[in-house]
């Protein structure tokens, strides 16, 4: 930390991260009560702060002094507009959450086959049977398909996971408010696998308005008797001559999209974690709430479209324009850099008409200096000291 006008005194950062507890989380817009109380903290935290500062506003000229003070009315009005931006922001998320929900709802019904669309076939076009139709309910294994479509889901998913998935009904999130965060949960049909009808994901976020995930709480799945998804059985042959002929069983931990509800724990205790040990967990957790937000954002709002592969066509245009993006800005930075190269060789090439060549030569003579730079076979000049 740099010190300012000779004070040794170590200047707080200054961030509406730090105002996070100030600010209510609740879907209704605040009170004309909250906001008074938002903007007092919001001053509380200036004047906290202008004190701490006041060995560096103390070293100022009075007139830059005077200047920094107007400059703090200005910052204090913007941060009360900050702060009813994110009041008005989670109001708006909260209207328009509940201006989904029927929606939602709709596709459900639709999904689970518990009611039905008028066909629009046209005669001659349907090839299927009545006796089919009425086999096949709603639209089978529509998540599974749906989370399959998408890059960062996919690889998650097993071959082993797609035969518990396909009993996958529905997926819902909402925000919670003590601790702030947001939970996703996964509603799943009578099935062979497990008894859990709802496994739940939990987020606990440090604050709101910056995705700084704390932790993160899974459900713990009741599996049925050796139908764990997330572990596997190794058979060890015995060696040879060994009194005990039969195989050594041994379970370990294998790769699952179930392992989602056993996201990686942050130890109580910082210091015990070595530097290499805190990166991989870093890692970890980055993943794990990618995969979280990617559910929440983009499968739960858009899973038709992510069925009909409608969302990966859109995803890979956008990665299509961001790379283009790239390869302009990297295609002037090499435009420049050939630019540069061209510059330099034709600087070589005027060196190499004013430089002598290499040849064999004699000895040169006290108080010359022989140039060794050039093709062999022409001899280079004398260059007299002056």
């Amino acid at each position: 930390m740099s010190k300012q006008g000779g004070s040794e005194e170590q200047l707080a950062p200054y961030s509406m991260a730090d105002l996070g507890s100030a600010l209510p989380t609740g879907s209704a817009a605040l009170s004309a009560e909250d906001r008074a109380g938002l903007v007092n903290a919001l001053k509380d935290k200036l004047q906290h702060l202008a004190g701490q500062q006041s060995g560096f506003l103390d070293s100022l000229s009075p007139a830059v002094k005077n200047r920094v003070s107007a400059l703090q009315e200005f910052q204090s009005k913007h941060d009360e507009l900050e702060a009813k931006f994110f009041e008005e922001r989670a109001a708006l998320e909260a209207k328009y959450q509940k201006l989904y929900e029927p929606l939602y709802t709709k596709r459900f019904e639709i999904v689970n086959g518990i009611t039905d669309v008028e066909s629009k076939d046209e005669p001659g076009n349907n090839t299927s049977t009545d006796e089919n139709r009425e086999e096949e309910k709603g639209v089978p294994e529509f998540w599974l398909t749906a989370m399959k479509t998408n890059e960062v889901l996919s690889v998650q998913i097993t071959d082993r996971d797609e035969g518990a998935l396909k009993y996958l009904k529905d997926i819902k999130w909402c925000r919670i408010d003590n601790p702030k965060g947001f939970k996703i949960d996964f509603y799943f049909d009578t099935n062979p696998f497990f008894k859990n009808s709802v496994l739940t994901k939990t987020y606990h976020m440090i604050d709101d308005n910056e995705p700084i995930l704390e932790r993160a709480i899974g459900t713990e799945i009741d599996w049925y008797p050796g139908k764990n998804l997330t572990q596997k059985l190794m058979k060890k042959k015995p060696k040879k001559g060994a009194k005990n002929a039969k195989p050594v069983t041994k379970t370990e931990q294998c790769e699952s999209f179930f392992n989602f509800f056993s996201p990686p724990q942050v130890p109580d205790d910082d210091e015990e974690l070595d530097e290499e040990t805190a990166e991989n967990l870093q890692d970890l957790m980055e993943q794990d709430y990618d995969i979280g937000s990617t559910i929440r954002d983009k499968i739960i709002p858009h899973a038709v479209s992510w069925f009909t592969g409608e969302a990966c066509q859109l995803d890979e245009l956008e990665d299509v324009d961001e790379e283009d993006d790239e390869d302009e800005e990297d295609g002037d930075e090499d435009e420049d850099e050939d630019e540069e190269d061209e510059d330099d060789e034709d600087e070589e090439e005027e060196e190499e008409d004013v430089k002598p060549r290499k040849s064999r030569q004699p000895a040169p003579k006290k108080g010359s200096i022989v140039q060794r730079s050039g093709p062999a076979g022409e001899q280079p000049p004398e260059c007299k000291q002056q």
